[in-house]
């Protein structure tokens, strides 16, 4: 079994994937943070140094081989992975897998992004009293490929151990 995590930054991928790997007995897995480890260096500064062409194939090369393992996991992918290429055919179609969109309304993303605006490259340098219509623009953007998911919860107003139950009872039908 694999559950894939999809969802605008900020929006709880990876608090609620831990809890839901715990829950399940398998294996936690971060996009962003097998392809720091492959790649030898943070997100920003791939980003930074090489690019956002080089991140993307890095990216999908790395989704590729995590989604055609044969071992179950809970993988938290970034906030654009789906919107890129054929990674989100390429996510539903991997065998056994459920696809999930935590979908969260603008407001609720500003308040969670706002304080943590330097660490995220898309936002670094920024100003804050632009960030609601960036976001705003951004999502409207990504939306589509997210709604493709096989499952959208909505997660405004549930706690991530709440998210990671109603994906859990989503399970059953895989």
């Amino acid at each position: 079994m694999k559950v894939v995590l999809v969802g605008y930054m900020g929006s709880g991928k990876t608090t609620t994937g831990l809890i839901l790997a715990e829950r399940l007995g398998i294996p936690f897995l971060d996009l962003d943070h097998f392809i720091s480890e492959k790649q030898g260096m943070s997100i920003p500064d791939l980003f930074k140094n090489k690019g956002e062409v080089f991140f993307r194939k890095a990216e999908r090369e790395a989704l590729f081989h995590i989604g055609h393992s044969e071992d179950s996991f809970v993988l938290s992918t970034g906030g654009g992975t789906p919107c890129f290429g054929d990674n989100m055919e390429n996510m539903k179609a991997f065998p056994n897998t459920l696809v999930v969109y935590l979908k969260l309304s603008i407001p609720e993303l500003v308040t969670r992004l706002e304080g943590e605006m330097d660490q995220r490259p898309l936002l670094a340098g920024l100003d804050k009293a632009l960030l609601p219509e960036f976001l705003g623009k951004h999502l409207f953007e990504r939306a589509p490929h997210y709604e493709q998911a096989h499952l959208v919860v909505p997660a405004l107003g549930q706690s991530p151990n709440e998210i990671s139950q109603k994906i859990q009872s989503n399970l059953k039908s895989l």
